[in-house]
């Protein structure tokens, strides 16, 4: 296939690729060529491969350790213990490939999910895909906001601009013209005939036809010659690997103290060696790092079930912190089903129910029916989505708003495909955001039709569509009964008195009005003026029923929800009452914004919880004035200026749905469904993953500060070192890893949202955390060397093998103590974390292996015990675990 399609005529690339542009590709043509040319997607090299992950796993400080002991085992030819500590590293090694390799492959599935959708013309029709799905020969429609799926030559522009600085470095966005054609030798910023992958359709819109998919486009051509970036750890990371080498600097110490008592004891200098690098192991929690990214990926993996893709791991952990929830309005906090509800026209106000059927409507409509079919006509007519009817059902595609308008008019008779054939639309000027209307022309039909009786003898039509109150300072004059009449105060007042009492009640209100014209082209100031004044129309967009109880959840969370929309100011009011959102009146609007600085509305931003009628400006404002209160933000956003104010937030949220391609690229999380209660919901696992993440930490710190000074105390007492090398491994690889695992998936506690949120910079010991490390491994160390003392004092040779399992039942009492804050065990059953419960039971059941089978009795040194013994083992486990009941029981009388 041809690559300079810039050099060729758009009907020369049609015909060059093999496709009609007014029906699109066939189903024949689609099954062929995809085959052919394979999915539109880049190849991510950046991910692991299997060799890289076994690579950093053997290459770990850990396992280098231990591989230096083992080869100094086989140097001393102390072949068993060399086999048992290789044997260790293999075991260790394999568990730790199998997670990071599953959690590779658990991020690569979730970024798979992170691909737009593009509406595309296919045998005739309009549909909405998979940007992935996309062929060459694809006929692609572009709107402002889009990111272009793949290259394609233009065949329709109008006013279409796009922003290629990804491509060019060319900071101004180009001016796209579908019937020019551009120089063989001309660069891509100066190819006006075509879009390229990545870029991003500023304004206008557009077709094109899809030359070049994947690693094929001129992105696919940078990405095969970039390497990925390496990725930074999280802030929960990198605090971990704080802790750990500080850890590290006192646990050495202490090594090295015990290292030097045992050879001044006499103690062999092979022994003592090995005994230091156990030591080592158990004290480094090398292990932590990769154990938060595992928790953080499985977390992300819980929250695409509820509908919440995670596209930054960071935010998993920041949702835990979250204070304040700057929410859109629609299709956030309300269904997004746009239902017309009241039609004003001069004189007359007819209120609609979706079960009205035709006749009905009729009937309702009295006198007045060619007066409102001309409303619903020029709000048809003045409409960029589709209408499309599949299996009996009517499916919208665009804009809901637009939708509901085209499904009312579909109801009153007004077929959009009928009247789009008698009024051919000939130009247009799209909505922006400054004017917030959009007009059409089309050319007026020949004869007295119904819906033009009256209008015009002019060739052409212009029709305007937005809100109220720009359009009705553009109309001189009102549609009354089938006749044109000057605009006067009375009628601009009837006319604003209408829309205030449709606002009141909830409702969205647009205006349409119309003007004939000699000529199709010229700009807004030209089009937009001397209109004349049709009437309005009243829609609701019912709040999500799951919503209210969203909110309510969120104010036992201790989070503000805050709606920050661009409808009219009662509107987002009636709604945000309606929702609990706010108890009061305050709403603060976007021409108030506009005189405040941040420090003006820092003093207002903890009162007010409704803020409409708003610009991308205004919600970096109002994020900025919120995040110097100390408060954590999460922020919403679909269109493509509010991608500013996501990267600004703490956690950028974009809409699945409705979002724009540049809006989900700016976010950390996307919103599968654009549920308020799914953001709700994500904050919810947010805080059990920081919370889970928590215990593991406590749980491996305190065992392994108890390993560490039942070493150090024991030569104190007179005793000899308590455990063995081999014995110390067993405890810090085997009876630590599984059970710590299991923590990860810890159910929710009781209390994760009717508690406050956690504050951001709070340390990872807080909340009592570097307390509890303390006294429970003194005591862990206590329980564990006071039944081995009698037993050495008394000559016995089962001191080691009791203190070794004392310690290790100690870290299984422990474990299942620590499963929440405050709830007993006994309260929550042991068998509510099934995975914890059996690894507890399968660590239990392999040190009664280590004790009593003969084969393990002589790797790890250890001798039966009695059941009298073993029965003390229990009771210093039990200690432990009544001893954090105790604490778990004091911590609720204090939270009562």
């Amino acid at each position: 296939m041809i690559t300079s399609w810039h050099e060729r005529t758009s009907s020369e690339v049609a015909q060059q690729i093999g496709v009609e542009p007014l029906s699109g590709l066939r189903d024949t043509d689609v099954a062929e060529r995809l085959s052919k040319y394979g999915f539109n997607e880049l190849i991510d090299r950046g991910g692991k491969s299997a060799a890289r992950v076994l690579w950093e796993q053997l290459t770990s400080t850990m396992i280098i350790i231990l591989l230096a002991a083992a080869g100094i085992s086989f140097f001393l030819r102390d072949y068993k213990d060399a086999i048992a500590i290789l044997s260790i590293i293999v075991l260790n090694t394999l568990l730790g490939f199998s997670q990071e390799y599953r959690a590779e492959r658990a991020m690569a599935a979730l970024k798979k999910l992170a691909i737009p959708f593009v509406k595309v013309r296919r045998n005739g029709r309009v549909f909405e895909i998979s940007s992935r799905d996309i062929i060459p020969g694809d006929v692609v429609f572009l709107e402002a906001g889009n990111l272009v799926p793949a290259d394609g030559r233009l065949i329709e522009t109008v006013n279409l601009r796009t922003q290629e600085s990804s491509l060019t470095g060319e900071s101004e966005p180009i001016d796209k013209d579908a019937h020019s054609v551009s120089a063989p030798d001309s660069p891509l910023g100066d190819r006006r005939n075509m879009v390229f992958r990545g870029t991003l359709v500023a304004s206008g819109r557009g077709q094109f036809i899809v030359t070049e998919t994947g690693m094929a486009t001129q992105l696919g051509h940078i990405a095969g010659m970039m390497q990925k970036a390496s990725q930074d750890l999280t802030p929960l990371q990198k605090r971990l690997d704080k802790l750990a080498k500080q850890l590290a600097v006192i646990a050495l110490m202490i090594v090295g103290v015990v290292f030097l008592l045992g050879l001044l004891r006499g103690e062999d200098l092979k022994n003592m060696f090995l005994i230091a690098v156990s030591m080592a192991v158990a004290a480094v929690p090398e292990g932590l790092p990769a154990v938060v990214t595992i928790s953080l990926a499985l977390g992300a993996q819980r929250m695409l079930k509820r509908h919440a893709l995670i596209r930054k791991l960071p935010a998993v952990e920041t949702l835990g912190s979250v204070t304040v929830i700057c929410s859109d309005k629609t299709g956030t906090l309300t269904q997004n089903q746009m239902t017309v509800t009241v039609l004003d026209v001069a004189g007359h106000s007819l209120e609609l129910q979706q079960s009205d059927h035709r006749s009905l409507l009729e009937e309702k409509a009295a006198g007045k029916k060619h007066s409102f079919s001309l409303l619903l006509a020029g709000a048809a007519l003045c409409n960029d989505a589709v209408l499309n009817e599949e299996s009996g059902v009517k499916k919208i595609v665009g804009d809901p708003t637009e939708g509901a308008l085209l499904v009312m008019a579909d109801r009153w008779g007004l077929s959009i495909e009928a009247i789009g054939k008698k009024f051919p639309r000939v130009n247009e000027l799209a909505f922006d955001s400054n004017r917030k209307r959009m007009t059409t022309i089309h050319t007026l039909p020949e004869g007295d039709l119904e819906i033009t009786a009256g209008l015009s003898n002019k060739p052409f039509v212009a029709f305007s569509k937005g809100a109220l109150d720009g359009l009705l300072e553009l109309s001189s004059s009102v549609w009354l009964d089938g006749a044109i009449q000057s605009m006067n105060g009375d009628w601009r007042e009837r006319i604003n008195a209408a829309n205030r009492k449709l606002t009141e009640k909830g409702m969205r209100v647009l205006g349409v009005a119309f003007r004939p014209l000699d000529f199709k082209e010229g700009k807004a100031e030209i089009l937009e003026k001397d209109l004349t004044f049709v009437g309005l129309i009243g829609m609701v967009d019912p709040p999500r029923p799951e919503a209210k109880e969203a909110v309510e959840k969120c104010r036992l969370a201790g989070i503000r929800p805050v709606m920050i929309t661009g409808d009219h100011p009662l509107t987002a009011h009636s709604i945000a009452s309606h929702l609990g959102i706010t108890t009061t009146s305050q709403v603060l609007t976007g021409q108030e914004l506009n005189h405040m600085t941040v420090e003006e509305l820092m003093k207002k931003v903890d009162e007010v919880s409704v803020y409409a009628r708003v610009s991308p400006e205004h919600k970096l404002k109002i994020i900025e004035a919120l995040q110097k209160r100390g408060h954590n933000v999460a922020m919403t956003g679909d269109g493509v200026n509010d991608a500013p104010a996501l990267k600004k937030a703490d956690i950028g949220v974009a809409m699945g749905i409705t979002g724009t391609d540049v809006t989900k690229e700016a976010a950390d999380m996307v919103l599968l469904d654009d549920n308020f209660a799914t953001i709700v919901s994500a904050i919810e696992e947010g805080r059990v993953i920081y919370d889970n993440i928590r215990k593991f930490i406590k749980y491996l710190l305190t065992t392994n500060s108890a390993e560490i000074l039942v070493m150090l105390l024991a030569p104190f007492l007179g005793m000899p070192l308590p455990l063995l090398p081999l014995q110390i491994l067993w405890i810090n690889l085997v009876t630590d890893g599984p059970t710590a695992l299991a923590l990860g998936v810890e159910p929710a506690e009781q209390n994760v949202m009717g508690r406050s949120p956690i504050h951001a910079s709070e340390n990872i010991l807080g909340q009592g955390m570097g307390w509890h490390v303390m006294w429970v491994g003194l005591l862990m160390t206590f329980l564990s060397l006071v039944g081995g003392y009698f037993l050495w004092a008394q000559g016995q040779q089962e001191w080691q093998t009791m203190v070794f399992t004392s310690l290790t039942f100690c870290q299984m009492a422990h474990v299942l103590a620590i499963r929440s804050e405050l709830s007993s065990l006994f309260k929550m059953g042991i068998f509510s974390n099934p995975w914890l419960a059996g690894a507890v039971f399968l660590t239990v059941g392999l040190q009664i292996l280590l004790v009593y089978t003969p084969v393990f009795q002589e790797i790890f040194h250890t001798v039966p015990l009695d059941a009298r013994q073993i029965g003390l083992c229990a009771l210093s486990a039990s200690g432990v675990f009544l001893a954090v009941e105790v604490e778990k029981g004091l911590k609720r009388r204090s939270v009562k």
